[in-house]
């Protein structure tokens, strides 16, 4: 089974919203994590209201810290915003979202990322399929 793992800085809106869309698209076909460089206290309650808005719950995550064992333990690893922050492995995928940030954005900002995030991640499910 394949792994991705979404890191961005504060693993409380970008990554938490990917790894939410990639679990609910994909079930159990795909292992999903997700962390961040500098993890924040709280997932950001708006990215939570935009995802319930399409049915997915993803108020119980919390943010975690990127550590390189997650990374290792990938096949994939998006990283959002994140910068140098990543370790590099050889044999793994890495790929750069350029996304807005939505932190101290209201959810009418929120939602065209929350829809892009969406629309990358079928795209991923496909290639990894």
């Amino acid at each position: 089974m394949p792994s991705v793992l979404f890191v961005c800085v504060h693993n409380a809106g970008r990554s938490q919203m990917a790894a939410g869309w990639l679990t609910h698209l994909a079930g159990d076909r795909i292992e999903v994590r997700s962390a961040g460089s500098a993890p924040a206290e709280t997932i950001n309650p708006v990215a939570v209201e935009a995802m319930r808005e399409v049915g997915i719950d993803i108020a119980a995550a919390r943010p975690k810290v990127l550590t390189t064992d997650a990374v290792q333990a990938s096949d994939v690893v998006i990283t959002m915003g994140c910068g140098d922050a990543c370790p590099i492995f050889p044999g793994k995928r890495y790929e750069d979202w350029k996304l807005d940030d939505p932190a101290g954005q209201g959810i009418e900002a929120v939602r065209p990322i929350r829809d892009e995030i969406r629309a990358r991640v079928e795209k991923l499910i496909k290639e990894l399929a």
